[in-house]
């Protein structure tokens, strides 16, 4: 017993913007690039990537759950916490690329691929440039944090830069096709929860769009206290769209300037 509660206690000091821990998170995710663009360029190997990486996260990621929801004293005891619910904007790659590692389908495939390289790509970088909210005092949670997102932009840098998916305007109307399926699926998530009276005991907020929750995205959380909940949902939507797109604008241009 003394080793789990040693394995769930694990702790540190926060790390810092820009201190040690972010910029050895950093490094290393560069370095993940170098070395995927090792790797031959073909659909077997991106299929096993894929697919590795996402299995990697998602331990991780029950791991992140069960020590936020076991709290170990004498007894140890389970409540789970639904605000921890993973299907936040950040959760979405560990499913889309494990799904994409094993569907059949290439058309289908192909299109998870766009979204990894657009919308998660870009969210990626948002948490990896200001993690400071992301950060804990808990050694494993903020390894976590930064694999999580790290693979993010990683497996998003790798996939264009290799020239599996194609810097166009067809990569990210293929891309928004899956995002709709995503922001779909937590509202849906949103509405269960609010009439299920979850949101009264947690702030069950996927992807921070919840009309019954106070919102705590920086600058989506401003609008979103001043407008409808459509506006602002479609704010939202158009933000992250029109990110995406420069992103992906950036990224072609460079390649552009290579030739």
């Amino acid at each position: 017993m003394k080793w789990l509660i040693k394995f769930f206690e694990y702790n540190m000091a926060k790390p810092e913007l820009y201190g040690w821990f972010h910029i050895l998170s950093l490094v290393l995710t560069v370095l993940l690039i170098v070395i995927l663009l090792k790797f031959r360029t073909n659909e077997k190997n991106i299929r096993w990537i894929l697919g590795i990486t996402s299995i990697i996260v998602i331990l991780l990621e029950v791991y992140k759950q069960l020590y936020f929801c076991i709290d170990i004293n004498q007894n140890i005891t389970f409540e789970y916490r639904w605000n921890l619910f993973p299907w936040q904007f950040c959760s979405t790659p560990m499913y889309i690329g494990l799904l994409a590692s094993i569907v059949k389908n290439r058309k289908l495939h192909y299109r998870l691929c766009c979204y990894l390289c657009t919308y998660a790509l870009m969210a990626g970088i948002c948490v990896m440039i200001y993690p400071s909210s992301v950060f804990t005092e808990n050694v494993l949670i903020n390894i976590q944090t930064m694999v999580n997102h790290g693979t993010m932009v990683a497996i998003g840098v790798y996939l264009l830069l290799c020239d599996y998916v194609k810097c166009e305007k067809k990569t990210l109307l293929e891309a928004f096709k899956v995002f709709a399926v995503c922001i779909t699926i937590a509202i849906i998530l949103n509405e269960w929860a609010y009439y299920c009276g979850i949101v009264n005991e947690y702030p069950f907020n996927m992807f921070y769009i919840s009309p019954y929750v106070k919102g705590e995205l920086p600058v989506f959380g401003a609008i979103q206290a001043v407008v409808s909940y459509p506006v602002s949902l479609i704010v939202y939507i158009a933000g992250f769209t029109l990110g995406s797109g420069i992103l992906l604008w950036i990224i072609k241009r460079k390649d552009e300037c290579h030739e």
